[in-house]
């Protein structure tokens, strides 16, 4: 079985045991930027992997989500950041530039935009650490957006922070999908994938320090205080935060950046045979914040 890793700093911590700890034999891990690895489930090339939220607009009939696990935040989270040289409220027709690794923060970004502030600006894709030559603002995720700047910054925008608080949802950024096609033909090994994220993040909890460590020496580049990062994130795929991703993805839907009648579906665990099972991918009622 192929199997997606987010080469990122917040993705890490499920993969921990994975890396350090026990390999699962007949799972092959395969590592690249989100947007690599959306690609390859969107073809196949990856039977089970950490995606893109955003993704589930596109494939939600094909695969099939894990109830337990995901990468969000409920407010601040330090790697999903728009740099700017100008106010946000001055982005009207301005350039601004998006990672080409990203889907789920280009979408958030242009929700916050056109809804919350009434700022429709050209959009660019730029490589992953972008310098704002040419560009009023720029989005940043991931490790580069905690590596520091290539140059002066005169506004920064965090956009879990500023999701919230125009919301007042958290920002789910990545959930993990398997390929229904997969489903029963790898059972044994998504089985045994999952029991290793659990094996990491109790790990996380038991061992924090030697986690950490291990991810510095992964990702020395890096300057951000991890511990303070991983405390800003949540790997528990809550109820709360599945109905965020809904309303996420119907907002999104609803103004045209995403397809709309998005329904998930979910993986159930009986004994080690993954069972198929649904969400209502009700729609939330309005926004809850400002």
């Amino acid at each position: 079985m192929k199997l997606g890793y987010i080469d990122y700093l917040n993705c890490y911590p499920f993969y921990y045991h994975m890396f350090e700890r026990e390999q699962i034999g007949g799972v092959q891990v395969l590592s690249g930027y989100p947007s690599d690895l959306n690609r390859a489930v969107v073809a196949g090339e990856l039977d089970m992997s950490p995606i893109s939220a955003a993704t589930c607009a596109d494939i939600h009939s094909e695969i099939a989500l894990l109830p337990d696990f995901c990468l969000s935040s409920v407010g601040y989270v330090g790697s999903v950041v728009l740099r700017c040289k100008v106010p946000i409220e001055e982005l009207h027709r301005a350039t601004v530039g998006v990672s080409g690794a990203s889907y789920t923060s280009t979408v958030l970004l242009k929700i916050i935009l056109q809804h919350y502030y009434g700022v429709e600006p050209v959009y660019r894709t730029t490589d992953p650490n972008p310098v704002l030559d040419g560009i009023d603002a720029a989005l940043v995720i991931g490790n580069e957006a905690m590596i520091a700047s290539r140059e002066p910054i005169s506004y920064s925008y965090d956009l879990g922070e500023l999701w919230l608080r125009k919301t007042g949802f958290p920002a789910v950024f990545a959930v993990f999908a398997v390929r229904e096609e997969v489903v029963e033909t790898y059972s044994s090994q998504i089985c045994r994938v999952v029991r290793s994220y659990r094996d990491s993040l109790r790990c996380l909890e038991s061992e924090k320090e030697r986690v950490i460590a291990a991810a510095r020496a992964k990702y020395p580049d890096i300057t951000y205080d991890i511990n303070a990062y991983y405390g800003s994130l949540q790997f528990e795929f809550t109820e709360e935060l599945k109905n965020a991703l809904m309303f996420y993805l119907n907002m999104a839907g609803e103004l045209g950046f995403l397809n709309v009648g998005t329904q998930l579906r979910y993986l159930r665990f009986d004994g080690d045979m993954p069972q198929l099972t649904s969400h209502p991918g009700r729609e939330t009622g309005g926004t809850r914040g400002q």
